[in-house]
């Protein structure tokens, strides 16, 4: 019975990753099919149809030094986070402090690379 706490915790995530995605391809597969049987039948395409269909494709985001930058605080931010928790957990367990510690380098020190990134990648004005 205590498997079913941490199944049903991933399940959820993965549940709140899939679910969205699945539904947004139905819809898309739902679109095409409308689309092809119209253009089968001759019929032309209004161009709102097609606006409509290119504004939720997004185009891929080239890295900048601001999008960096954020990247990097929020990193920053997580790292201090879990550091911050295992200072509140030490109070209790002396001893989870340095294996929180050790978890938050990981994110700190993936949001220090973004901020050096952003930093050297600053328009040269």
């Amino acid at each position: 019975m205590e498997i079913l706490i941490p199944l049903t915790f991933f399940a959820m995530i993965a549940a709140l990753v899939i679910a969205p995605r699945y539904f947004k391809s139905v819809e898309r597969q739902k679109m095409a099919d409308t689309l092809r049987v119209a253009i089968e039948k001759g019929q032309p395409l209004p161009t709102e149809v097609i606006d409509a269909m290119s504004n939720n494709v997004s185009a891929p985001q080239l890295p900048s030094a601001a999008r960096d930058l954020r990247t990097g605080i929020i990193w920053m931010g997580v790292g201090v986070g879990f550091a911050a928790l295992g200072a509140a957990v030490s109070f209790e367990e002396p001893d989870a402090l340095y294996p929180l510690l050790g978890i938050s380098a990981f994110p700190t020190f993936i949001g220090l690379a973004f901020i050096v990134l952003g930093l050297l990648n600053r328009p040269k004005s």
